[in-house]
Formats: C-alpha cells, sequence, structure tokens
C-alpha cells in the first residue's frame, strides 16, 4: 500500500483543527463568582460561558472521526493482509500502540475537561461561611488534551507511513510474477544447453 497524500492530509488536518479547539477551550475556561441572593441568606454562583464545553467535545469529535479513517485504511492492523517482517513492521506496531495510547488520553484530558466545566454549582452556602468557592475546572486540563492531541497526529503519521512501508498487499500481488519470470528464463537456458549437446 503507497502512502496516500489525501489520508495524510485528513489526518493532520483533523488533528490540528482539534488542537486549536481544545487551545481554545483552555482559553475559555468557565470562570465563577460567589454572589449573595438577595432574597435571603444565602449564596450563589455565577459563571461566565460555556464555550469550553463545545470546544472540548468538538475536538473530540475531531480526533474520533481521525482515528475512524486512520484505522479503517489501515484496516486497524489486525484485520489486513499482514506485514512484511522488518524495521517498518515494528515500527508500525510500536507507533499504533503509541498512537491508541496517546488518543485515548487526549479523549479522556477533552471529555473530563468538557464534562467538570459544565458542571456548575448552584447555591453555596450562608453568609456566616467565609471559604465559599464555585466548581471550576483546573487549569491545564484542556492544555493535556492539546498535547496529548499534537503527539497522536505525530504518532498517527508514523504508523501510517511505516504500515503503509510494511503491507503486504503490493507484495503479495506480485510475488509470482518474478518467480516465474526466472523459472521461464532458466528453463529455456536448459533447453538451449542440450539443444547444443
Amino acid at each position: 500500500m503507497a502512502v496516500s497524500v489525501t489520508i495524510l492530509v485528513l489526518i493532520i488536518a483533523l488533528h490540528l483543527i482539534a488542537f486549536v479547539f481544545a487551545i481554545g477551550a483552555e482559553r475559555r475556561r468557565s470562570e465563577a463568582k460567589v454572589l449573595p441572593d438577595e432574597y435571603d441568606d444565602r449564596t450563589f454562583c455565577v459563571y461566565t460561558t460555556d464555550a469550553s464545553t463545545i470546544y472540548g467535545l468538538a475536538a473530540v469529535a475531531l480526533l474520533l472521526l481521525s482515528q475512524a479513517v486512520l484505522n479503517a485504511v489501515t484496516r486497524c492492523l489486525c484485520c489486513g493482509k499482514g506485514l512484511v517482517s522488518g524495521c517498518s513492521a515494528t515500527c508500525a506496531v510500536a507507533s499504533f500502540i503509541l498512537s491508541w495510547i496517546s488518543f485515548l488520553g487526549a479523549e479522556a484530558c477533552l471529555l473530563a475537561g468538557s464534562a467538570r466545566n459544565a458542571y456548575h454549582t448552584k447555591y453555596r452556602g450562608y453568609f456566616v461561611k467565609h471559604d465559599l468557592s464555585c466548581a471550576t475546572l483546573r487549569k491545564g486540563v484542556f492544555a493535556a488534551g492539546a498535547a496529548l492531541t499534537l503527539l497522536s497526529m505525530l504518532t498517527s503519521i508514523l504508523y501510517y507511513w511505516a504500515h503503509s512501508k510494511a503491507d503486504t498487499g503490493f507484495w503479495e500481488k506480485h510475488r509470482n510474477e518474478g518467480l516465474g519470470l526466472a523459472t521461464q528464463h532458466h528453463l529455456h537456458h536448459q533447453g538451449a544447453d542440450s539443444d547444443k549437446a
């Protein structure tokens, strides 16, 4: 199997757009303030925006689509005709494992960040309590997802390249042609030698 530029561009584009969404989610995390309720002695939390939840979920969907395209093209390493043993096959298997680990890590960070960012504390307590705080997402969760997205992109490209080098589809298709020509050439020379004798 040859490396398809279209597939490479699609995988890179989906990962980069997911990375941009993850960075946007990190920058637009919800912030909250504790405000008093005008009708009673309780306080409540007022949150800014939920944009990072939407950005995080968009990044999750794009990463999932990219992984689906990659595994459909390479037949998920286990459903194809097999790989020719050697350095390319070893590299394909190692990068396949790293690709899945980085993909699952990125998905976990982005999903957890989106879910936590969407969670809003309502009423916190009474005025007599001074240590009131509103639940917000920690800084760095979406950033970790963005970093793992880039790692997933690199390992996916390496996996696709190594898989295409080690794929046996081309070798199996043409392996008998060379043998057939060599056998015919050998028989032709044997026939010429026996005519001379």
